[in-house]
């Protein structure tokens, strides 16, 4: 699994900005500067992996000096107490960047995870498809996460694909007048449509809308 280090490096920083401040007061009151450590990620319940790349980007910014070795790669799945890295250095550096490292991966694996089970009950004979519904920011990583649970990502924002919803339906007046709408933009690639009702599948047939949805409720 490959994750651009572009997609995250800002959002270490910023969560790094948000934890520690202006510093650790706690850990700089107790630990010694020169106290080395080491710690272990250990998975708790079986789970698949996601986000290393980043929990590591976390200690590099924090203190280069950190060494993260990892043990697991992201998309493997482990079982309760694998290893799945060792951190060594500063005993304050890992002590402050712990928690932030911690929620980085602990969200995107429980991503990875579920996504794992719905392509295991699936049996690999359906696409397994994300949505947009993300924790705004983190849209980059969840779809990471969605990737390496066997998943597959459906489009990234409203930019890159055309899906015709049910508000925009109401606007239009009909599918079919939504369909006409987008066709008549010339705008390319397929025309997908959300429909509410085996009626509105119906009227997207004769549409001929591209790809075609079935919300159900």
């Amino acid at each position: 699994m490959n994750l651009d280090p572009s997609t995250y490096h800002d959002l270490v920083r910023r969560a790094l900005a948000e934890d520690v401040g202006t510093g650790d007061i706690t850990t700089r009151a107790i630990v010694p500067p020169d106290r080395q450590a080491r710690a272990s990620l250990i998975a708790r319940v079986t789970c698949v992996v996601a986000g290393l790349d980043v929990f590591s980007e976390v200690f590099h910014q924090l203190d280069p000096s950190v060494h993260v070795e990892r043990l697991r790669a992201d998309g493997d799945r482990s079982e309760p107490d694998d290893v799945l890295a060792r951190v060594a250095g500063p005993a304050a550096s890992i002590l402050t960047g712990e928690r932030t490292a911690l929620n980085f991966i602990q969200h995107l694996s429980g991503i990875a995870t579920f996504t794992r089970r719905f392509v295991d009950a699936a049996h690999r004979t359906l696409t397994v498809l994300d949505t947009r519904k993300t924790t705004p920011t983190l849209r980059a990583l969840a779809k990471y996460a969605v990737r390496c649970g066997g998943g597959t990502n459906h489009r990234f924002g409203l930019f890159d694909a055309v899906l015709i919803k049910d508000n925009h339906i109401r606007v239009a007046g009909s599918v079919d007048e939504a369909v006409r709408r987008v066709r008549a933009t010339g705008q390319a690639g397929p025309i997908e449509v959300e429909a509410q009702s085996l009626d509105e599948v119906d009227r997207a047939l004769d549409a001929k809308a591209d790809v075609i949805m079935l919300q159900l409720r």
